[in-house]
């Protein structure tokens, strides 16, 4: 997968800061070290001292089975002394070892000539945070979530009252994200406009985020608008990073489906987003104001039922509570 220039270069900093971090950190350990002990400080240099000596004589080739015997026991000696030092204190035998992030690399992004997965990793989670930078996610949380705006009336017809009926979903997205794994079954958040569902979506995406995982949370107008972009006016990214950002991310949530701008292309990349996701078993939620009569009419059968097939359905019901605060406001 392809990322733009930036992205590489923005990681590739974020790994060299935390190797010069790493490298500040031990010079800090050692000052502290050298000032309660200053042995320790003299047992290094001593050691520093013992390597220059070794590279002299196996140039110089005199003696230099004797003398490396000689160097090397002197240099075992001092690393005893050295861990003795450290274990009196209760130090990490490493304490004056540089504490990288990504031991395989050392903090460099690089192995043997070969992009370390810890860069790749990093330059993934740019992506993501720039595909996320216009979502609230730090503004909705469950805690946040007030079932009170709903209605404790049943509603005419199927008896179902709205304000237990969220109170049962809102319970359900709480264990939903609390258990999340790669595992987890994908949902159709469905019901009218002002329900909810963009907010527990955010609720989830969060919990989601700082359990670990790669999280993407778009709107369906500006994902595919995106899309669009990158596919046919040279957008930002490399051509096909954003599209395979949304297949291979662990959690994709996509909120207001049937808002954007229907095309050829936009039907297309849907079908091959929900089609790719399906192969991969991996989790996505979907929102939408749409019935399943009207997705059909706009989708058609094949998205349909991709739709109905992996995704397990969320009902919201009730009267728009934007209109309720605001009522409740005045």
């Amino acid at each position: 997968m392809g990322y733009g220039a930036d992205v590489f270069h923005e990681a590739e900093t974020i790994i060299n800061l935390r190797r010069l971090r790493a490298e500040d950190e031990l010079e800090k350990r050692r000052e502290l070290l050298y000032k309660d002990c200053p042995r320790a400080k003299a047992i290094e240099y001593e050691l520093a001292g013992i390597f220059v000596q070794v590279g002299k004589r196996v140039i110089s080739g005199i003696e230099v089975r004797k003398n490396l015997d000689e160097l090397k026991n002197k240099s075992l000696a001092l690393q005893e002394e050295l861990k003795g030092i450290l274990s009196e204190r209760k130090l990490p035998e490493n304490y004056l070892e540089e504490w990288y992030k990504c031991e395989e690399c050392k903090d460099t992004g690089f192995i043997d000539g070969y992009m370390c997965k810890c860069l790749k990793n990093t330059m993934k989670q740019l992506a993501y945070d720039r595909l996320n930078q216009a979502s609230p996610l730090k503004l909705c949380s469950f805690d946040s979530f007030k079932c009170e705006y709903y209605s404790d009336t049943p509603l005419k017809g199927t008896g179902k009252v709205p304000r237990k009926n969220m109170e049962s979903v809102l319970r359900f997205c709480v264990k939903y994200a609390d258990n999340f794994s790669e595992e987890s079954r994908s949902l159709l958040f469905q019901g009218g406009p002002g329900l909810g569902k963009t907010h527990l979506s955010l609720a989830i995406a969060g919990t989601v985020i700082e359990k670990g995982y790669g999280v993407i949370y778009v709107s369906s107008p500006d994902i595919f608008t995106r899309l669009e972009n990158e596919r046919f006016r040279g957008g930002f990214e490399e051509k096909g990073s954003t599209d395979a950002l949304l297949c291979e991310c662990d959690l994709l949530i996509l909120d207001d489906m049937g808002t954007e701008y229907l095309s050829k292309f936009t039907s297309s990349e849907l079908y091959n987003i929900l089609n790719s996701r399906l192969l991969r078993q991996k989790p996505t939620i979907i929102s939408t104001n749409l019935t399943l009569d009207e997705m059909q009419q706009m989708y058609g059968t094949r998205i349909v039922s991709r739709i109905i097939g992996m995704l397990d359905r969320v009902e919201f019901i009730g009267t728009d509570i934007r209109q309720v605060r605001r009522i409740n406001k005045n």
